[in-house]
């Protein structure tokens, strides 16, 4: 599983020009599936997105977590994190979790996310998603396992 998670003041997804997901203060993730993923990936993901603590305290010093700042995720499958660009000029996407595993995974890991209390919002999975954030910083954090 990999998760690109930027901080963000606002975000928000759309489809077909109508706005499916939005947040205010948050983090905004990029969600992408690997064949080998299991439950035990999502728990793992789940704790340290949802106990990161990345907002600042004091100029200078990220010290708050999510829930300490009232914020929300944003939640986008994009199984373009599995890109292979090693090889020519178009990237392979064979390391990518095949939809019919992936979709499920994307589903069970929001409901996991939104059963911390963390308000949760979501694109559409396999849809073409217009995304419009602001970051906040910008904080950008890379999660692999």
């Amino acid at each position: 599983m990999r998760v690109v998670l930027q901080r963000v003041n606002h975000a928000q997804v759309s489809v077909d020009g109508e706005v499916i997901g939005k947040i205010g203060k948050g983090y905004m993730l990029l969600v992408g599936f690997g064949p080998d993923d299991t439950e035990e990936t999502l728990d793992y993901m789940v704790h340290k997105i949802t106990n990161l603590r990345v907002f600042e305290s004091e100029p200078g010093k990220m010290n708050l977590g999510l829930r300490d700042v009232d914020g929300a995720i944003l939640s986008i499958s994009q199984f373009t994190l599995y890109a292979d660009v090693k090889h020519g000029n178009r990237p392979g996407f064979s390391k990518a979790a095949k939809p019919s595993l992936a979709e499920p995974l994307y589903d069970q890991f929001n409901r996991k996310l939104a059963a911390t209390g963390i308000p949760v919002a979501t694109g559409q999975f396999g849809a073409d998603m217009k995304v419009d954030l602001e970051n906040d910083g910008p904080v950008t954090i890379w999660y692999e396992k």
